[in-house]
C-alpha cells in the first residue's frame, strides 16, 4: 500500500536527516489520513494519485508566487517538494502518447470544435487518470480541436 512505501520512507529520511523530505513525505502521509477519514475507507492508489496531484498543483501554484515576489528560496523549497511527491506518481505519459490519446477520442466522440471540449474531457480524464495531468491533457485537447475547428 502506498501508505506503508511513505511511512518507510520517512523513517529512512529520517535516518538520513533529510530535512526536506521528511516534511514533505509528513505532509503526504497528512492528506492521505485526512482522506480516508473523510471517507471512512483506506484510501487506495488511485484516489493517492489524485491527493497527490492536487498537492503538486498547489505547491506549482505557491512557488509561482514566491517567485514573483523574488523570493527564490521559498520558490526552490516548494519545486523540492514537488520533486518528492512526483517519486511517488505512475509513469507519466509524454506529450505525443496524449494527443494520440486525445484523437482518438476526439474522432470516436465526433467533436470538431471547442464546444466538444467538455465530452471529450469527460472520456480523456479518466482514461489518463494518474498517467497525465489534466492541464497538460486539457491543453492538449484544446489544441488538437483549434486544428479541426480551422479545417
Amino acid at each position: 500500500m502506498i501508505k506503508d512505501a511513505i511511512r518507510k520512507d520517512l523513517t529512512q529520511a529520517m535516518k538520513n536527516k533529510e530535512t526536506l523530505k521528511v516534511s514533505t513525505l509528513g505532509m503526504m502521509l497528512a492528506e492521505i489520513v485526512t482522506k480516508e477519514k473523510e471517507k471512512g475507507d483506506p484510501v487506495d492508489g488511485e484516489v493517492a494519485v489524485k491527493i497527490f496531484y492536487t498537492m503538486i498543483k498547489k505547491r506549482e501554484e505557491s512557488a509561482r508566487l514566491y517567485e514573483e515576489a523574488e523570493r527564490d528560496d521559498s520558490a526552490q523549497k516548494e519545486r523540492g517538494e514537488i520533486d518528492v511527491i512526483k517519486g511517488y506518481l505512475p509513469p507519466q505519459l509524454g506529450e505525443d502518447e496524449i494527443r494520440e490519446e486525445a484523437k482518438k477520442i476526439i474522432a470516436e466522440v465526433g467533436a470538431h470544435d471547442l464546444k466538444g471540449l467538455g465530452k471529450v474531457m469527460g472520456i480523456l480524464s479518466k482514461k489518463l487518470s494518474g498517467k497525465a495531468s489534466g492541464g497538460e491533457t486539457s491543453r492538449i485537447v484544446k489544441e488538437e480541436l483549434e486544428k479541426l475547428q480551422q479545417e
